[in-house]
């Protein structure tokens, strides 16, 4: 049987909805770990459907290292403004501009980079969580990295 505290536990790790976390415990038969795999699985197939939706508007994201001498900035796309605004996608566009100014990715390389605050994911796998999170399309439009 699953309890009110994990599932409040899962909800804190994962930022995904209250009935979606249960639904995954079941699923899981109470094993925590699995039940972060099914979610992630979900959150594939959910930010699959969501990428034909258009993503007309975003945020420009800016990160300088304390040294100032290194910094990145990125255009990160979303479906609505009220999203552009929230905090789960402005600490997205934070955490993808860290991995920019870290790592100096090609253009097309970034979705496929380990993310070096978590190396079991790639950067691909932080937005479709962020998308199945916030439930709209994100997008990295363009990102540009400098360095003295």
């Amino acid at each position: 049987m699953i309890n009110i505290d994990q599932i409040k536990n899962l909800r804190q790790e994962t930022g995904v909805s209250v009935s979606e976390c249960k639904k995954a415990l079941e699923q899981a038969k109470g094993n925590n770990e699995k039940a972060k795999e099914i979610l992630r699985t979900w959150g594939k197939n959910l930010a699959g459907k969501k990428s034909e939706r258009k993503a007309g508007v975003g945020i420009v994201a800016v990160y300088v290292h304390p040294n100032k001498k290194i910094g990145a900035m990125i255009e990160l796309r979303c479906e609505t403004d009220f999203v552009a605004k929230s905090k789960d996608f402005q600490e997205l566009a934070h955490e993808l501009c860290l991995q920019i100014a870290a790592m100096n990715p090609e253009n097309n390389a970034l979705l496929s980079q380990l993310w070096i605050k978590d190396d079991s994911k790639t950067i691909k796998n932080l937005v479709e969580e962020c998308i199945a999170k916030i439930g709209e399309n994100i997008i990295v439009k363009r990102f540009e990295r400098f360095e003295i």
